[in-house]
């Protein structure tokens, strides 16, 4: 399989050195450029994309109106992960609610970056470890949202305790491992969750479990 890959960001040097990274992996291909969040909104319609690099401060329209553009256009979009230099809460918080399935510092270790986009692209998100921490606090401060926590009504108990699991972060494995189950079914548990809920992906899923007061930061520890 081949991930292709759009580059959205204002600066050209920035752009070609994700070019030079991205074209030593030979499952990897730049299928589109753009200068600014309308182009990239433009080329996530036009090119067969799988992956937008996406920087969230650019001219004409920001990083986080393009990724809603983006997610919203199609019932299949691209996955976005979001690239800043700008280690602050509020692009954090506000590229997950955008949709974003990833979310990474300009200055990430290269090899950091070819994982996120290959993770990402099958369907799971990758954030940068320095970010997660303040992302956590930053849901403490949310106000439990009732109408979202009614969405959960639908959930069986196993689906609810898989759901807290992987607000926790855990990936199928290790929900297998701490249910004591098989990795397949607990990928069956989050499928099944995402369908009952209308959710993209787990990031979503994520956002969704905080959110509604499901799930509250110090709960995994």
């Amino acid at each position: 399989m081949t991930i292709g890959v759009i580059l959205a960001d204002d600066e050209r040097l920035v752009r070609a050195g994700f070019r030079m990274i991205l074209s030593a992996e030979p499952d990897i291909t730049i299928v589109a450029e753009a200068n600014d969040g309308r182009e990239a909104v433009s080329a996530a319609r036009e090119a067969s994309a799988d992956v937008v690099l996406m920087d969230i401060r650019m001219p004409n329209m920001d990083g986080l109106e393009a990724t809603r553009q983006i997610l919203g256009s199609s019932d299949d979009p691209p996955r976005v992960i979001v690239l800043t230099t700008f280690d602050l809460d509020e692009y954090v918080y506000d590229a997950l609610r955008a949709g974003a399935s990833g979310f990474l510092l300009k200055d990430a270790p290269e090899e950091q970056l070819v994982a996120a986009i290959r993770v990402t692209a099958e369907g799971g998100s990758m954030f940068a470890p320095s970010v997660t921490r303040r992302l956590i606090e930053r849901f403490a401060t949310v106000v439990p949202d009732s109408q979202r926590a009614s969405e959960l009504d639908q959930l069986t108990p196993r689906e609810a305790e898989v759901l807290r699991l992987i607000a926790r972060g855990l990936s199928n494995g290790e929900i297998a491992s701490t249910l004591v189950v098989t990795e397949h079914t607990a990928k069956t548990h989050v499928a099944h969750i995402l369908e009952k809920l209308g959710l993209r992906d787990r990031v979503q899923a994520v956002v969704l479990a905080y959110e509604s007061g499901f799930v509250r930061p110090g709960d995994a520890d």
